[in-house]
Parts: structure tokens; C-alpha cells; sequence
């Protein structure tokens, strides 16, 4: 059975933006995450050449960020605008690829296969992925009478695979003491469409227990076991309607829907999902290679054992030719990134994400400004 929900979350992206953006330039930063303040960014020094309509498609994890940088955009570069379509990571990548959108956003790398694909649609050079957010993934859940849960990554690879099949089950007891857990069927609720979370959240497994998880990752669920929905907000409602449920989406979705998710042991005491937890995860995170082409390596960020860090993170990209637009859109890209990367951070924490650490900061805009159009 899939879940295919056409209704939309009771908060509309819209809503989300401005609610996020009344807290740009406070203080809402978790240590550890520290962005830069404003300062040279604001409107006064935003460049805002190229032309007025940009178009992508992909991950619905980041549309309530897109959001959020899209009014940004507006306000510093009157006129302005992206049309976003969340579609999923993978058809995201595809639409991109086939030329029909300006860049992709996405929570996964291109494939190797796609790589080349990419360069191609790029007038022969390379595309680059570009970390403007990181967003925490909420294993949210529908349990009667359950407030608070705890679940470390061996219990919930067994939950997706089927193994773990009931609340009560002894095992996740052992991590709930006093908790009435129920004697009711387990239903795990996973992405039907091909996507990023889907692939962070079985990396994430595969890092953190090997031993249990054995399906491996890749943006198609490989569990076996459960409920299919797409896209995040499918996710959540497919929760909402499920009683007994378990999902993996995105913090932000979660909490505009009022659903509880779990805290995570991963062998230094349960944490909850906050600002700050999913920080010192984050510090685990280091770039992949040297140049302007950012993936980022996770494996330690998902592994990490560190006391009060949430390991369930993932980062999402926007996916840009280096070079291969025409002048104009070359510019307008570089326009809306650059926005995104400085002002457009402060207002992710409310929006349900976390903001970009300096240290990845520099070298994304870097990457940026050497976007260029073919000569």
C-alpha cells in the first residue's frame, strides 16, 4: 500500500517563510553552528544582476528553506523569484540533467551514471553541489499514550526491515523504561518517490549499525517492510493517519504538523532533536575533496557516538553548472546562492533547519562567485 496524499500540511511554505523570517537576526543559533552575522550582505551589497525568474526542481526536505531564501531573494533584489517544484531528490537530478531546470535541489550527490549526464547538459562541464542547509531528519511517530520514545539505529533498521514488529517488543522496552509501551503492530512509513531523505536515513543505518542493517542505501526504500508516501508532507500525513506508525521526514514538517519524534541513543544516553544536538553532529562532517564541487562525507556524522549529538542529519544541495548557462541566467544564479548562503541563513532555525557552520560558509562561496557562463 502507498499513501499518495493530495492535500497539502495545515502551514503553507508561504507561511513558513515569513514565520521564519521574524526571527532573522536574533539569536536563535545553536553553539556549534554559528553563522556569520549580516554584515556586507545586507541589501545594499546584494548583487542582484541576471534574469528576474530562476526554475528548480527536487527535494522536498529543503522547499521550506527554498522558501525562506526566495523571500529573502525578493526583498534584497526587487522582482526577483524562484519557482521551485518539490518534486524529490531523484526526479530533481533528472529534470536537471534533461535541461529543464535552471539547478537541482537535492539531499544526495549525483550518481556516478549521472555525473557524466550532468557535465553534458552543461555544455561539457562539470556540475557542482553546493550544502546551503542542513535539516535534521524526525523519526516521527503516531503511539497511544507514548509522550516521550527513545530508538537507537540498530532498533530502528530492524523496525524497516520488519524484524521488530510490535511497541511492547522486549528490545525497545530495554530503552523505555516506564514507558506503557502497547501491544500494537508496528507500521513503519517510508518515501515511495525516489529520495534524498530516503538515502541519508539508510546511510545513516548502514553507518551506524552495520550489523542489523543489511539493505544498504540509495534514494529507493530497501527495507521491505511498511507503507509508502511520497514526498515529505505525504509522509507526515500518512503518520498522522496511521495509528502505530513510525517515519522518517524532516524536522521541520514534523513540528508544523504537531507530531512527536524520537530521541536517539546512540550509546551515550538518548538526545533530542534540537538546534544544538544536530550541531555537534554536524562537526563530524568534512568535505569530500578539495575544489569547488562541495559533497560532503557524512560517515562520521552518522557514526559519531559523542555525548548529546543527534546523528540523523543530512545536508542538501542545490546542483549548478560551473560553467554552460547563458550570461543572464549565470548571474541570476549566482544571486539567489549567494543571498541564500548570507542572509538567507537566519531564519532556517525556525523554518525547522540548521544553518550553515563558517567553516563550510567560506568555501560555498567561494564555489559561487566561480560560477561562471560559457565564454
Amino acid at each position: 500500500m502507498k499513501f499518495n496524499f493530495g492535500k497539502t500540511l495545515g502551514i503553507s511554505v508561504t507561511a513558513v517563510a515569513a514565520l521564519a523570517l521574524s526571527a532573522c537576526g536574533s539569536d536563535n543559533n545553536a553553539a556549534g553552528t554559528g553563522t556569520s552575522e549580516a554584515s556586507g550582505t545586507g541589501s545594499a551589497s546584494a548583487e542582484c544582476a541576471g534574469k528576474d525568474t530562476l526554475t528548480a526542481e527536487g527535494s522536498s526536505a529543503q522547499q521550506n528553506a527554498v522558501a525562506v531564501f526566495n523571500q529573502v531573494w525578493g526583498q534584497q533584489c526587487q522582482g526577483k523569484n524562484l519557482s521551485y517544484n518539490p518534486t524529490g531528490s531523484g526526479a530533481g537530478r533528472q529534470q536537471f540533467i534533461a535541461g529543464q531546470v535552471d539547478f537541482a535541489g537535492s539531499d544526495s550527490p549525483l550518481s556516478e551514471e549521472q555525473v557524466p549526464q550532468a557535465a553534458e547538459r552543461c555544455g561539457g562541464n562539470p556540475a557542482w553541489h553546493l550544502p546551503l542547509v542542513f535539516g535534521p531528519i524526525a523519526m516521527a511517530y503516531n503511539v497511544e499514550g507514548v509522550d516521550a520514545l527513545t530508538l537507537n539505529a540498530d532498533l530502528l533498521a530492524k523496525i524497516f526491515q520488519g524484524q521488530i514488529t510490535k511497541w511492547n517488543d522486549p528490545a525497545i522496552a530495554g530503552l523505555n523504561s516506564g514507558a506503557n509501551l502497547p501491544d500494537a503492530d508496528i507500521t513503519p512509513i517510508y518515501r515511495s518517490d525516489s529520495s534524498g531523505t530516503t538515502d541519508n536515513f539508510q546511510k545513516y543505518l548502514a553507518a551506524a549499525a552495520p550489523q542489523s542493517w543489511t539493505k544498504g542505501d540509495g534514494s529507493e526504500f530497501q527495507g521491505g517492510a511498511g507503507e509508502g508516501a511520497q514526498k515529505s508532507a505525504g509522509v507526515v500525513q500518512a503518520v498522522q493517519a496511521t495509528p502505530g506508525s513510525i517515519g522518517y521526514v524532516e524536522k521541520g514538517f514534523a513540528e508544523q504538523a504537531g507530531i512527536p519524534f524520537a530521541q536517539i541513543d546512540s550509546g551515550a544516553g538518548a538526545v533530542e532533536l534540537n538546534d544544538e544536538s544536530a550541531g555537534k553532529a554536524i562537526d563530524a562532517a568534512t568535505f569530500a575533496g578539495d575544489g569547488e564541487d562541495l559533497v560532503l562525507d557524512l560517515n562520521a556524522l552518522y557514526a559519531t557516538k559523542e555525548e548529546g549529538a543527534y546523528p540523523l542529519v543530512l545536508a542538501t544541495y542545490e546542483i549548478v553548472c560551473s560553467k554552460g548557462y547563458d550570461a543572464e541566467t549565470a548571474e541570476a544564479v549566482k544571486s539567489f546562492l549567494t543571498v541564500a548562503a548570507n542572509d538567507g541563513q537566519g531564519g532556517l532555525s525556525t523554518a525547522g533547519y540548521v544553518p550553515l557552520p563558517d567553516r563550510f560558509k567560506e568555501r560555498l562561496l567561494g564555489s559561487i562567485d566561480a560560477i561562471s557562463a560559457t565564454a
